[in-house]
C-alpha cells in the first residue's frame, strides 16, 4: 500500500489537545475578510470571532492553500514569492499542548527564528507499512525544545509541545503548522512550508496532505 493509503486507512489522529468542534477557515488570496489584517493581534482577533461564532475550539485548513500571508524576504526565491502553504493549519490559543498524532522518534528540532518563520520546531521521524516519512510541528514555545532530545521516542498521543506567542513563533496568530514529509532532502529542524507555483508539482507528491491523518 502507499504512504497516502495507509494514512488514510488509520483511524482520526489528533495533534492538538482540545476537545469540541473544528471549524474550517479561509486563508487564502481569496477571503477578503482578512486582505486588510496586518498584524498577529488582527489574525487573532478573527480566528476568535470565528471560533466564538461557532462554538468551536480550533480552526483548520490551508493544505496546499494560495495566500498573501507570506510578506517577509524568507519567501523570496529569485524574484518569485513562495505563497502557496503545504500544511495544515490548526488555529488555536498560545499554551495549547501539541500532541503526536503516531509513535515516533526525535529526528531534529531548532528555532528557526525571523519574521515569517517557524519559531521553535520539532521533526518526528515515523515508520508505517514499510514506509519511512516524517511529521513536522511548526509554530511552538520556546520550552518545548529546551530538554528536547534527538532520538526522544513519543507515543501517539503524548504532548510533544506547546503552541507559541506571536513573539516566539514567527510573528503569527497562535497556531500550529502540521505537515507531513516522504523525505526530509537533507533538512533536519527545518523543511519548506510553504512552496513556489513552480516548485509544487514535487512538494505536493512529497508532502502529502495531513488531513488523511487527521481527517477533520
Amino acid at each position: 500500500m502507499t504512504l497516502e493509503e495507509l494514512l488514510n486507512d488509520l483511524p482520526p489522529a489528533r495533534v492538538v489537545d482540545l476537545q469540541g468542534t473544528y471549524v474550517p477557515v479561509d486563508m487564502s488570496e481569496d477571503n477578503l475578510e482578512i486582505a486588510e489584517l496586518d498584524s498577529a493581534s488582527a489574525y487573532e482577533a478573527y480566528i476568535r470571532s470565528l471560533l466564538d461564532g461557532n462554538r468551536a475550539v480550533a480552526a483548520y485548513g490551508g493544505y496546499l492553500e494560495k495566500r498573501n500571508l507570506y510578506t517577509s524576504e524568507l519567501f523570496e526565491n529569485d524574484g518569485v514569492r513562495r505563497n502557496i502553504h503545504l500544511g495544515v493549519d490548526i488555529w488555536a490559543p498560545a499554551g495549547t499542548a501539541v500532541l503526536a498524532p503516531l509513535e515516533g522518534t526525535v529526528h531534529g528540532f531548532d528555532y528557526n527564528a525571523g519574521p515569517g518563520n517557524y519559531g521553535p520546531t520539532i521533526i518526528l521521524k515515523h515508520r508505517l507499512g514499510g514506509h519511512q516519512f516524517y511529521t513536522l510541528y511548526g509554530h511552538l514555545d520556546t520550552e518545548s525544545i529546551e530538554e528536547l532530545e534527538l532520538g526522544d521516542v513519543y507515543k501517539a498521543g503524548d504532548v510533544l509541545g506547546f503552541l507559541g506567542l506571536p513573539t516566539e513563533n514567527g510573528g503569527y496568530a497562535p497556531h500550529l503548522h502540521f505537515q507531513i514529509i516522504c523525505d526530509l532532502e537533507g533538512n533536519t529542524g527545518d523543511y519548506p512550508g510553504v512552496a513556489t507555483e513552480e516548485e509544487l508539482g514535487h512538494f505536493r507528491v512529497n508532502c502529502p496532505d495531513p488531513n488523511l491523518l487527521l481527517k477533520l
